[in-house]
């Protein structure tokens, strides 16, 4: 039996951060020119940036490399979080959109963290540079 690789794709983080970015780019694309040029775009560079930077951080060769990308994909979790609140509140989305996307950051932060944590726990290689000159 062939063996069987770990692929970006079978990672819950990611496809739960890919399929929430894809939600909130077909919400935000159906509003006005105003809303998507203030509000909008930041929103959808916050909730894509989540998935890419999980994306990057799997591409990554170290421990300590692939650790710093999936942080900063917790970073643009909270932004989108924030986000998601201003959005709320200047009457773009729904109090009921609101409180699924708000449940959907709070999967992705356990999810997230629990890469976090597999990763630092079980991920045999540390990549050590050589510097001498």
């Amino acid at each position: 039996m062939p063996k069987e690789y770990l692929t970006i794709e079978k990672l819950s983080s990611y496809q739960l951060a890919f399929t929430f970015s894809n939600e909130v780019w077909k919400k935000v694309v159906m509003w006005d020119y105003f809303s998507k040029d203030t509000v909008g775009k930041q929103f959808v560079k916050a909730a894509d940036s989540i998935s890419a930077n999980i994306a990057e951080g799997f591409g990554r060769y170290s421990k300590k490399d692939k650790v710093r990308f999936y942080r900063i994909s917790m970073g643009s979790l909270e932004e989108t979080e924030d986000w998601i609140r201003k959005s709320s509140v200047r009457e773009l989305i729904t109090k009921e959109l609101s409180s699924a996307y708000l449940d959907s950051v709070q999967q992705l932060r356990k999810e997230i963290y629990n890469l976090i944590n597999y990763t630092n726990e079980k991920l045999k290689y540390e990549y050590k540079y050589n510097l001498t000159i």
